[in-house]
């Protein structure tokens, strides 16, 4: 890294940091000391080593998709604030445009 201080500002800048002069010089240590991880782990052999998406092998649990009873469609009706056509709930408007009946 020729010139560290240009990347960490980059870098800061990329992730919204304000970062002051004083933070600097540890951002670039810490900077160097990840980068030098880093190439260390490229040197490893890893000849024959599965490659690993997660380290916990995780599965969906589903549930039987069974009718259910529901609610009574006119008794939640008439807990609504107001109607459009009987059966559409009115609710207020979001976006700005034209359909505000």
């Amino acid at each position: 890294m020729e010139d560290t201080r240009i990347d960490i500002e980059y870098v800061a800048a990329l992730a919204r940091l304000e970062l002051s002069e004083e933070q600097l010089p540890k951002l670039r240590k810490d900077l160097e000391s990840i980068v030098g991880y880093i190439a260390s782990l490229s040197e490893l052999d890893l000849a024959g080593v599965e490659p690993t998406a997660h380290a916990a092998v995780l599965t969906n649990v589903w549930r039987e998709d069974a009718a259910e009873p529901s609610y009574d469609r006119d008794r939640m009706l008439a807990n609504a604030p107001a109607l459009i056509d009987g059966d559409l709930i009115r609710v207020p408007q979001v976006l700005p445009g034209e359909g505000s009946n």
